[in-house]
């Protein structure tokens, strides 16, 4: 299996919107109504360091994405991070080493941005993520908080 990995364009929009929705968490949140999923693309590329990435097969499907976001910052001696977001592989392809190619891609981007750590955020329940994590390097170092903001939706 080989995966190529490169920056999303707007037309690949509807199949990271597939992958996103591909999995138990992902239906129950994600919707179909493209215009906010493309309007919010955009406003990610208009940050800069925000970058919507897929890792395409040979004969061009969309099987992968993932979002980092390199971040500056002053703690731990002004570290430079690349903060990683909805990592998806399509369901037909999990477990069969797409993941591995795709933190490679990660480590890569990372550190040509001179970022000294990757971090993550994983949903609590996504016991097998916790384990490929692990296996990569990742260690369970913080405990994450979220709180959504009422009245407010979409990007």
């Amino acid at each position: 299996m080989c995966v190529t990995f490169r920056e999303a364009r707007i037309e690949d929009v509807p199949a990271v919107v597939a992958l996103l929705a591909d999995d138990v968490l992902g239906a129950a949140r994600e919707h179909q109504n493209l215009d906010t999923y493309r309007a919010a693309f955009e406003a990610m590329r208009a940050e800069g360091a925000n970058h919507l990435i897929v890792g395409a097969d040979a004969a061009g499907r969309v099987v992968a994405t993932y979002q980092v976001t390199f971040i500056s910052g002053l703690s731990l001696a002004a570290a430079r991070r690349a903060q990683v977001e909805s990592v998806r592989v399509t369901s037909d392809l999990r477990g069969l080493g797409v993941g591995q190619m795709m933190f490679a891609d990660v480590e890569a981007r990372a550190r040509a941005a001179r970022c000294r750590l990757i971090q993550l955020t994983m949903n609590a329940t996504r016991s097998e993520s916790r384990r490929f994590y692990q296996s990569l390097g990742f260690e369970a170092s913080h405990v994450g908080f979220k709180k959504p903001l009422a009245g407010l939706t979409g990007g």
